[in-house]
């Protein structure tokens, strides 16, 4: 099973996960990231400008999950952009080394395997962060997607682009498709990090980590990983029936574990 991590807030949550990757990096100088966008990893970026400050991370490797189909990689909210923005220069990472998929539309046919052939070549994710959508998607996997599925164009539910019209002029202006990696890449990489915060996310994360493995709520994957962690606030984590027992098996956690 997963393990659960009750935190008392975002701030908490990022300092946690970012020890966690500076002493990936620390062990493995060409570490490679699954890189997340939106709100939820954030703090876990601004620790780890800290904590990698002096670091030598000039081989450090990233893959973002996923981007827009038919934005401008210029654009403001493109996930390139994004990941420029947020990760890539705050943390003085090498631009050639950290990679969105693609989503122009030229060749967008090929453009899914492409990004597989890369992460491969990469020799896989080594630490994967994740969200989780209120519909339950992880990445860009609405409800509905195959446990199989590898890097592709999906089309984003209507929930998806009103929840993402925050980044936007409107919900008009949110792309209707993405290329996202797939359930089955995301399960690919060595461990799955899970963030979520507040009760917006509650009924999601209690699903994914307590309900059953369903296509239904694509996060629910993660119970099919060997190393998963998930770290949540006290108001994400209220709908989960055994947050006693995660707080109790935490606190007694061997420290050489790790996450």
């Amino acid at each position: 099973m997963a393990e659960i991590v009750i935190v008392p807030d975002r701030a908490a949550a990022g300092a946690l996960v970012a020890d966690e990757i500076a002493a990936l990096i620390a062990r493995r100088p060409d570490a490679v990231l699954g890189l997340a966008t939106g709100s939820t990893p954030l703090p876990v970026y601004e620790a780890l400008r800290s904590r990698l400050a002096g670091a030598d991370v000039s081989r450090v490797r990233g893959f973002a999950l996923d981007e827009y189909v038919g934005i401008d990689p210029g654009h403001p909210e493109s996930y390139r952009s994004v990941i420029t923005r947020e990760v890539v220069r705050p943390l003085g990472l090498d631009p050639a080394r950290v990679r969105t998929p693609d989503g122009t539309l030229d060749g967008i046919e090929h453009h899914g395997e492409d990004y597989e052939e890369a992460i491969a070549h990469a020799g896989g994710v080594d630490l994967q962060l994740l969200g989780i959508g209120t519909t339950g998607h992880i990445g860009f996997n609405e409800p509905g997607s195959s446990f199989a599925s590898r890097t592709r164009v999906k089309t984003l539910t209507q929930q998806t682009r009103e929840d993402n019209a925050r980044f936007f002029d409107s919900v008009d202006d949110v792309p209707t498709h993405c290329i996202t990696q797939g359930l089955g890449t995301i399960l690919d990489a060595r461990h799955l990090v899970l963030l979520a915060f507040g009760e917006g996310k509650a009924a999601a994360v209690a699903g994914a980590v307590e309900g059953p493995v369903t296509s239904s709520l694509p996060g629910s994957a993660i119970q099919l990983h060997p190393h998963v962690t998930v770290v949540v606030d006290e108001s994400a984590a209220s709908r989960l029936a055994h947050a006693d027992y995660y707080r109790y098996a935490y606190a007694r956690k061997p420290a050489w574990q790790g996450l």
